[in-house]
């Protein structure tokens, strides 16, 4: 009997490493940009660091930039919904359609602050939109920093001065607010962008300051508008997201800690870290003696008041489709504003 103990001890004892080594997770983290990009160094790195050390090392991030786990940018949603990414930081706008409810603070000139937004969006998923995330865990949802009108060759002062001006746009309603304002819209993910600056198949870009050093803005254009106002003129909506059967997989300790790096407080911080970087893009635009300027108020309001049947027209179509588009406007535009006075 005390034989059969001794060997049925050493057996566990034996088995314990084997056990512990089953437990550690390594997440597979893919993302659209280089390495170098301030999205990897300043929210995905940190994120991961922050996982790894409140696990005890039992939970590490792989990182796969620059898409090298294969396929495209708008492929990134299908890629965690199918496992072959365990988490993926992506742009919604990317898939026009699959995100009919959330696109709303996609708008023109809807959202304020980025952390405020950000808030903002994070519940409005919750209570309005999680049946557009099926097969995936949002982790953070949030809105980057104003999109700026990067110009490669001409200053654009005035709202007629952008007509026929061929200009990226980074999502649907980024089209139409471009179309709204009398440009031609070109949609594309943000890494055919620079090429596409560069060959002059575009001649401007909206983007936020944040993607400037990763894709060397500064180095192809000469002019950057900034639109005053308390609301921006066009923000995108990001998410990081985790596929939901590699989180239901995890022990409960280790969702506690993916649960304790995410949700409204943790959208509200990769905002703000997004801010930070828009900060060094644009002091990079500086160092490079670009000029940049801001659209006059009265003449930001000429192009809010122009874009207008855009919100109109997306409360329309969502109507259309069996909901009530007006009253998740309203909703998405409560939350905004509940979030803007805190």
């Amino acid at each position: 009997m005390n034989i059969h103990r001794l060997l049925t001890g050493l057996l566990a004892a034996a088995l314990m490493p084997f056990a512990a080594h089953a437990q550690e997770v390594v997440l597979k983290v893919a993302h659209q940009l280089p390495p170098t990009s301030l999205a990897q160094t300043m929210f995905i790195e940190p994120w991961c660091a922050r996982i790894e050390a409140e696990s005890g090392g039992r939970m590490k991030c792989q990182i796969f930039p620059a898409m090298t786990l294969g396929g495209t940018p708008p492929q990134l949603v299908n890629h965690v919904r199918d496992g072959v990414a365990d988490v993926v930081w992506t742009l919604p706008g990317y898939t026009p359609g699959r995100f009919p409810f959330s696109e709303v603070f996609e708008l023109p000139f809807f959202t304020t602050s980025a952390q405020a937004s950000s808030r903002a969006l994070w519940d409005f998923v919750q209570e309005h939109a999680g049946s557009e995330f099926t097969g995936v865990r949002p982790l953070a949802t949030w809105v980057n920093g104003p999109n700026v009108l990067h110009l490669r060759d001409k200053q654009v002062n005035r709202l007629d001065e952008l007509k026929g001006m061929k200009v990226r746009a980074p999502s649907r309603l980024g089209n139409k607010l471009l179309a709204a304002l009398g440009a031609t819209p070109v949609g594309m993910p943000v890494p055919q962008m620079a090429e596409s600056l560069s060959k002059g198949v575009i001649e401007a870009a909206l983007v936020p300051w944040e993607v400037v050093p990763a894709t060397k803005t500064q180095e192809l254009t000469r002019y950057h508008a900034e639109v005053s106002g308390e609301h921006a003129m066009l923000v995108a909506t990001m998410v990081y997201l985790m596929n939901q059967k590699k989180y239901d997989s995890l022990p409960a300790d280790l969702k506690k800690v993916i649960d304790n790096n995410s949700g409204r407080e943790f959208s509200a911080w990769v905002a703000g870290q997004f801010l930070k970087a828009d900060v060094i893009g644009r002091e990079a635009t500086v160092a490079n003696k670009n000029t940049i300027y801001t659209i006059a108020p009265d003449e930001a309001g000429r192009w809010e008041k122009a874009t207008r049947p855009v919100v109109d027209e997306w409360v329309r179509d969502v109507s259309a489709a069996g909901n009530d588009g007006k009253k998740l406007y309203d909703a998405a535009a409560a939350l905004v504003a509940k979030y803007s006075k805190d």
